[in-house]
């Protein structure tokens, strides 16, 4: 526990920083496991959605000391950075005057430039050749047909199906299995079904009883089963859920997700921030807990409920080519996410754009880490809010 906890306080970078600390910590310091064994841990998380890193620390957590182990490891990793934007939005909203409003102003030119390094980044990994640019392309309209999350979910379905018909995976070297994995064909069936079952329970829980809590349940569940592809995906599918409906404004969202990159951890605990301000729920600490379990639940059922069969499926060329095609379909649904909301509603003159431009290259070309360059530009907020 105390070994993610340190971690949880001190690993800037985002998910590929978070995995660098995981191999140094863990296979190379402490010799919790081979280099392959962690490699093949590695490729698991990145298989299925939700957040790589943090389930990878679960499964970490879980091969050393069990569920409690992985339960802890969880915690530990998660609880500074999910305290940190509560104590943020608890801040902000006590804080007014052009100084603090600039701060909050320069957050939100800080996500531009977040936002468009990822889709830079994402683009150039997940689409390499014409079909899988395609499919991100198509992506893109199909977004703008279908909008909110139903067109996000079309978008990665039909990113999926394309994937298999047309990024065949069987000219790959066929990975090997060496991965022993503590979980029982019984237990994983139990954490799919459970999987499942919220999947489709919790909406329709929410629309028989109106509960609001019930509706922030079902949101945060619901976008932390969707999200392929890193936790900066989490973006436009937290938008389509929280911003329509008015739980929450496009300013104070966008505010969050520029605080989010200054803090250490997994950037799913930009649920913390928004359990804890939206306008239904409990709000408060309890809002910020439930939206945070919430979000993060899927992705570690999914963990377990695939560790009995991941030797098998990762032959599978058809699960890989799928994939490869749900992952391109993510770089055109973050791509649309740059432009709406981060870009339409934060860009509005030349000297915020200025300053966008400024964050990405410094990010892209200067190689500055996301906290330095979110620090930068939210002391330049007050210069140029309007």
């Amino acid at each position: 526990m105390w070994a993610f906890l340190l971690l949880g306080l001190t690993s800037f970078g985002g998910p590929v920083a978070h995995l660098g600390y995981f191999r140094h910590e863990f296979v190379t310091r402490r010799r919790w496991l081979a280099e392959a064994d962690y490699a093949d841990l590695v490729a698991l998380c990145q298989f299925l959605p939700g957040p790589a890193s943090s389930q990878v620390g679960f499964a970490l957590g879980l091969l050393r000391a069990g569920p409690w182990g992985a339960a802890l490891a969880w915690i530990a990793f998660t609880l500074p950075s999910a305290l940190a934007l509560v104590a943020f939005a608890w801040g902000a909203s006590l804080s007014e005057g052009p100084v603090a409003s600039g701060l909050v102003h320069g957050l939100k030119v800080a996500a531009v430039a977040i936002v468009a390094q990822a889709v830079w980044g994402m683009a150039k990994s997940l689409c390499p050749d014409r079909r899988r640019a395609g499919i991100a392309l198509a992506a893109v309209f199909t977004l703008v047909l279908v909008g909110g999350h139903l067109g996000q979910l079309a978008a990665i379905l039909m990113g999926a199906l394309a994937g298999l018909m047309l990024c065949h995976a069987s000219d790959e070297v066929a990975p090997r299995a060496v991965l022993s994995l503590p979980v029982s064909h019984r237990a994983g069936g139990l954490a799919l079904a459970a999987f499942l079952a919220l999947l489709v329970g919790l909406p329709l829980l929410a629309l028989a009883s109106a509960s609001p809590t019930l509706d922030l349940l079902d949101a945060f569940y619901r976008a932390g089963a969707l999200v392929f592809g890193g936790g900066h995906v989490v973006l436009p599918l937290l938008e389509a859920e929280l911003v329509p409906p008015g739980w929450v404004s496009p300013e104070t969202f966008l505010a969050g997700y520029g605080a989010a990159q200054a803090v250490p951890g997994p950037l799913f605990t930009l649920t913390a921030y928004l359990g804890s301000l939206l306008a239904i729920g409990p709000g408060g600490l309890l809002g910020a807990a439930l939206a945070l379990v919430a979000i993060f639940v899927p992705g570690l059922l999914l963990v377990v409920a695939v560790m009995p069969f991941w030797n098998r499926l990762r032959h599978w060329d058809a699960a890989r080519s799928a994939m490869r095609g749900a992952n391109a379909a993510v770089v055109g649904i973050l791509g649309m996410a740059l432009y709406d909301p981060v870009w339409t509603s934060v860009i509005l003159g030349p000297e915020p754009f200025a300053l966008a431009l400024a964050g990405f290259l410094l990010l892209v070309r200067w190689r500055l880490p996301a906290w330095a360059v979110v620090g930068l530009l939210a002391l330049a907020g007050p210069f140029i809010a309007p």
